[in-house]
């Protein structure tokens, strides 16, 4: 088995407790448009805005579009960035023991540089990329192999940390160890798809063992 050398975080419902705001507003949004789709922030998550433009909004016009992508962005820029519960803390933990940090999100590079200062993690992610560095988002497995590279990690030596059904599909399409967080899903509707189900980061001794 390999040595285990990095560990690379979805952001929204990994790092920071931010899926229940963005449920209001995407739900919000398929309510004012009509899509017709009960639960619809559920459906959408871990993808990209791309993503979900061109497979829910396709039919709207392009001024629609801009006017949601531009609601999207501004209520990014005035939400708070709750941890989920020792996160950083865990981060911080890594960064000591000089383990490879990277971050891997479906969100943009605007929304990202604020959400990290707000956190106080500025500076501690070797790697950080966003929709705006990949053209396949996840479920496919683009960005996670794009951190791997550029901190000349095997995907092998990756602990891929992930809650939402497409995040975890596309660490395991990596071939990285997937850890699951519950924060979005259920623990029994992920256990069978990742290496262990945490409910945060609480309790990090374990999870530093990996590292060891």
């Amino acid at each position: 088995m390999c040595k285990i050398t990095t560990a690379l975080f979805d952001f929204d419902g990994v790092v920071a407790d931010t899926e229940p705001l963005y449920d209001i507003f995407w739900n919000e949004m398929a309510k004012i448009y009509h899509l017709g789709i009960p639960e619809f922030a559920a459906k959408i998550k871990g993808t990209t805005l791309s993503f979900i433009f061109k497979t829910y909004f396709s039919s709207f016009p392009e001024e629609e579009i801009r006017k949601i992508a531009f609601a999207s962005t501004e209520y990014e820029l005035k939400m708070d960035f709750p941890e989920v519960s020792g996160s950083v803390n865990f981060i911080e933990r890594l960064k000591e023991r000089n383990v490879r940090l990277g971050l891997v999100t479906s969100s943009s590079s605007v929304k990202m540089q604020v959400a990290l200062k707000k956190m106080g993690l500025e500076g501690l992610f070797d790697t950080v990329v966003t929709a705006d560095e990949i053209t396949r988002g996840k479920p496919d497995p683009m960005g996670y192999l794009l951190a791997a590279k550029n901190l000349q990690s095997a995907p092998t030596e990756c602990v891929v940390f992930e809650d939402s059904f497409a995040g975890i599909q596309a660490g395991n399409a990596a071939g990285a160890r997937v850890i699951g967080l519950s924060t979005t899903n259920s623990s029994d509707s992920i256990r069978d798809k990742v290496y262990t189900v945490i409910p945060d980061f609480r309790q990090p001794e374990c999870l530093l063992k990996l590292f060891s």
